[in-house]
C-alpha cells in the first residue's frame, strides 16, 4: 500500500466508548506498521481531547484503555487530535486545558487533510 496517511475522524465518546475504543486500537496497531495518524474530533468525541477526560472512562469493557491508547498515540506514535473548531462552544471546551498534541481546527482543515490522505470515520 503506498498511501499509509490516514486521519480518523471520531464522533462518539462516552455515549459509545466502546466505538471510540476500537477506532484508537485500530489507529495505534496501524501506527505500529508506519502508518501515519492523526485524528479530527467532532461533536461528543471532543472531550477525548480534554485534559483527565479518557482517564475518567469508568464503563469501557472491550479494547485497552482509552487513556492507555491516547497515551501511546501521542507519545509512542506523535499523532495530533484535532478538535472541531465548532465543537468547542457546544461541548464547553472554551478554555479547557487540551491532552498534548490537540489543538483546534476549523472544518475546512479536515477537507484538506481528506485531499492528502484516507479518511476512517467513527
Amino acid at each position: 500500500m503506498e498511501n499509509k496517511e490516514f486521519v480518523f475522524i471520531l464522533t462518539t465518546s462516552y455515549n459509545a466508548i466502546e466505538k471510540a475504543a476500537g477506532a484508537l486500537q485500530l489507529a495505534t496497531n496501524m501506527a505500529a506498521f508506519d502508518a501515519k495518524i492523526d485524528f479530527f474530533l467532532m461533536n461528543e468525541a471532543a472531550y477525548l481531547a480534554k485534559k483527565g477526560f479518557a482517564e475518567s472512562i469508568q464503563f469501557q469493557k472491550a479494547f485497552s484503555p482509552v487513556a492507555e491508547l491516547m497515551k501511546s498515540l501521542v507519545e509512542d506514535f506523535d499523532c495530533k487530535f484535532y478538535v472541531c473548531a465548532s465543537c468547542v462552544k457546544p461541548y464547553g471546551l472554551e478554555g479547557a486545558e487540551l491532552i498534548k498534541n490537540a489543538e483546534v481546527k476549523p472544518g475546512s482543515y479536515l477537507g484538506e487533510l481528506l485531499m492528502k490522505r484516507q479518511g476512517l470515520t467513527f
